[in-house]
Order: structure tokens, then sequence, then C-alpha cells
């Protein structure tokens, strides 16, 4: 096996950044909702698995093929060379789903799945008896779409917005998958300054200062693949060497974050620490309406409260207002918020240059973009 299919995963809105990191590490991609699909080499899946910022999951493809009824999934499952990924011992649980698909029973689906793949690991090793089921893991996933069944094996364990330094959050923290994402859509550059002046647990100044950077995501963490012996450590090793080359460990930063609440700063400077960026990042405690901006260039990226509960909408109000009189005294900056409040642009008392639907979780939220006017010679 030299190559195999990958399908990294993706929140709606986001396919478009996945698959410009995916190309960017060198892969030809096709998209589709959710998804960015790639053939790579197996050297692909520690690479991307270190690297995608704003993917969810790496999945191997193993197959697909139409299945209106439970013997076609037995057959096509089982004519699969599910013996190329799972060893003799492996575990390999299977979750599912079905959408607007005559197999409609998904824990029947899982079932009928887990005992085909024991049929022909069985056969290819001659076992007789139960599959030990004691060695790696092998997440197993049966995903049928219009009668078309996709069996999948998840390379990634954890999924990737687990970068392992969250050590504090608050009540509802970002994504680090959005934060990156959030980053990637401005024109940012690690030369320039950046603020976050609702930066909660610290996470979109510290996928920044990642970025600037050029740390690749998951440098600090494990994923499941990795104790599967078809990849050869020596990939593993090999994409870990690339990743310590890449970093720019000596780009100089201007990126700060700063809160209202002294307990989420408190908690954003130990997640810095954590994510081995304690120097890189300034933190303070204080309200939007004091925020004073020293540099003529430079980007503002949030996501301020959405004033969800009753109680909290008037206070909401009052920050986008405050944000809104502040940044009109620094037309020369970028300004790029995330929130699901319906009325921001009125309370901000600006049209956004442009606007992006993303999801934050379930949530549908808007992002607003105000690109500054830059003064020559900053």
């Amino acid at each position: 096996m030299q190559k195999v299919k990958l399908l990294a995963t993706a929140a709606m809105g986001l396919e478009s950044i996945v698959a410009m990191e995916v190309k960017q590490l060198g892969y030809e991609v096709e998209v589709d909702n959710g998804k960015v699909i790639f053939e790579a080499p197996i050297s692909a899946i520690p690479r991307c698995n270190l690297w995608l910022r704003t993917a969810d999951r790496v999945k191997i493809i193993v197959g697909e093929f139409e299945a209106k009824t439970f013997d076609e999934l037995f057959e096509g499952t089982k004519a699969l060379n599910w013996e190329n990924y799972i060893a003799e011992d492996g575990q390999f649980p299977v979750s599912g789903k079905s959408v607007k698909s005559t197999l409609y029973s998904v824990p029947d689906c899982q079932a009928i799945v887990k005992k085909a793949i024991a049929e022909r690991l069985k056969l290819k090793y001659g076992m007789v008896s139960k599959m030990p089921e004691t060695g790696a893991l092998f997440k197993v996933e049966i995903s049928l779409l219009n009668d078309v069944a996709t069996l999948t094996l998840d390379t990634s364990g954890a999924g990737l917005h687990k970068r392992g330094y969250r050590v504090g959050q608050g009540e509802a923290p970002l994504k680090e998958t959005l934060a990156a994402a959030l980053v990637l859509l401005t024109n940012w550059k690690p030369d320039e300054p950046f603020i976050d002046p609702f930066c909660g647990s610290g996470t979109i100044p510290i996928e920044a200062a990642l970025i600037g950077q050029n740390i690749a995501p998951g440098f600090n963490r494990e994923f499941v693949s990795e104790k599967w012996s078809w990849i050869r450590s020596k990939f593993w090793d090999e994409a870990l060497i690339e990743a310590e080359d890449l970093a720019n460990y000596d780009q100089p930063l201007d990126i700060t974050g700063s809160d209202i609440s002294h307990k989420m700063i408190q908690a954003a400077s130990e997640n810095a620490i954590e994510a081995g960026l304690s120097d890189l990042v300034t933190w303070k405690q204080m309200q939007v309406a004091d925020l004073s901006i020293q540099k003529e260039n430079g980007y503002l990226v949030s996501n301020p409260p959405y004033g969800e509960r009753l109680n909290e909408r008037d206070e909401v109000i009052q920050m986008y207002n405050d944000l809104g009189q502040v940044m009109r005294n620094y037309p020369s900056w970028s300004v790029y918020i995330i929130t699901a409040f319906e009325a921001f642009e009125k309370q901000y008392g600006q049209q956004a240059t442009k606007k992006r639907k993303l999801f934050n979780g379930f949530i549908q939220t808007n992002y607003y973009q105000y690109f500054g006017k830059k003064v020559k010679g900053e």
C-alpha cells in the first residue's frame, strides 16, 4: 500500500480554509460539504495531523459502495481490505450515522459492519475464535448518505482542536480550530500588531501566536495512529523534524489579549504557558471602552459575548457600542468580529465590508470584516 485516500473533516463554512491548508502541504484536493478529500502517501497521515489547524479530524476512506439492504452492507464491508489497516489484535469499535438512506437504523448498521470486519479479519489472519481486540485502537465509522456507505478509519484520536494547551477555559470556549480559521481568514502578517479585546481563555491570541511563528498545532499532542504498525515510525519522526525545522521561534510578535474578567486573563496566561508561548502574548485585564492603540496599522480579531441570555443583552449592546466608538479612532486598523448577535452592525455603528457565515459549534454566526485603510510607511 503506497497511497491512502484521506478525508479531512471540516466545520460548515471552513471547507475552503481546510482545503487551502491541505494544498499547502502539497496534496491535490476535492472539496465537498464538511469535508476535503485527497489521495496521498502514507507519510501524509503524520503531516496532516501535525499541521492542519482548521480541520476537525483526518480519516482514511477504506471504501465506498451502494448499500440499500443489510446484505449489501455486510458484503460490501467484508470485501474491503481491512487487514491492510487493522492489526490481528486491533480494537475496532464502530460508530455510525445515516442520512437520507434506506438503512436508517444506525445501531443495526454498526453491528453489521462490526461482524463483517471481524469475519474478514478472522479469514485473513486464520483465526477461528473471537477477535482478541487487546491491541491498538482503530476507530471505524459507517456513514450512510443517500444509500452510499462510506467506511472510514479515524487517524487522529481526540479531535484536532485538542492541541493540548488548554488547562483553563470559560463557559463557552471557542474551538481552537475555529479560532485558527478566524486568524487565517484575515490578511494579518506576523510582523503586524494583533489584538483580541474579548480574549476569554486566550484561544484566538494563542492560535495567532502559533500561526505567527509557524508552529505546527499538533506538535505537543499524541495521535491514535502513532500506534499503528503499518505507519512506519520513521514517518512520524520525519514529520516532527520537519515541524521543528519550519518553526520560526525567532519571529517577534506583537499580540495582546484583554478581557474584563481577571479569572479569564489568569486562565489565558496559564494556557499560553502550557502552549510554550508565555513571553509571546501580552495579557491585560480591562474593559473594551479603555482600549488604547499605539500602532498605526494592525488587526483586531475577536469572539465577544453574543448576549444569548436576556439579562446579558443590554451589557453586550453596550460592549459592541464601546468597541465601535473606540475603533472609529483607528480607521487604519482591520476589525474582524464573530458573533450570533443579529444587530451587531447597528450597535457597532458601521456596516461590515464583508460578512461570512460560520458555525461556532451549533450556533450560526456571522464573521463581520472591516478592512482598515492602511497608512503608508507602516
